[in-house]
């Protein structure tokens, strides 16, 4: 069974009740940050993630979908980027998808916020994470409240010893 989400806009990552956010420097140009995050397969680096799968042919862009399950696999997503900004010249990257529908009950809001530029050395990752619930299930509330830390700081442990061991360049 499929659980549709309520659609937002850019300022939720800023205003939702849970989110969470990643900021760190990664030892990689901005182009090949861009490339890994944005290729078929991307974050099969993450033990959180069991799977992401495009849905839609490339080149990507807004109204991209894509389809996300979380490890071990009892909850899936289908995702849509409503935000898709590439500048190479720049070496400035910006993206953001909403949860379209989700198959467990309890999240009215999710989505995901990744912003890639240059920095001294390679580049700067921002990921955020924006969640809001309308109940109280227990499948949404395990990756809500404060015990699902661990799981963001894994994701983002995963991510940064992954990009350590690539070639810097695309």
């Amino acid at each position: 069974m499929a659980y549709d989400l309520e659609p937002f806009e850019l300022d939720f990552f800023d205003n939702a009740p849970i989110s969470f956010r990643i900021d760190v420097n990664i030892p990689v140009t901005p182009q090949r940050a861009w490339a890994e995050l944005t290729r078929p397969n991307t974050l099969d680096w993450c033990k959180a993630i069991k799977s992401v799968t495009f849905t839609s042919p490339a080149p990507f862009g807004v109204g991209t979908t894509r389809r996300a399950e979380l490890a071990p696999g009892y909850v899936a997503l289908s995702e849509e980027f409503f935000d898709w900004t590439e500048d190479a010249a720049t070496g400035n990257y910006h993206n953001a998808f909403r949860v379209r529908s989700v198959n467990v009950p309890g999240m009215r809001k999710f989505g995901e916020y990744t912003e890639i530029s240059p920095a001294e050395v390679g580049s700067r990752l921002v990921w955020v994470f924006a969640l809001e619930l309308g109940t109280s299930s227990w499948p949404v509330t395990a990756i809500s409240n404060p015990l699902s830390t661990p799981v963001f700081r894994s994701i983002e442990s995963d991510t940064l010893r992954y990009f350590a061991h690539l070639s810097p360049q695309a």
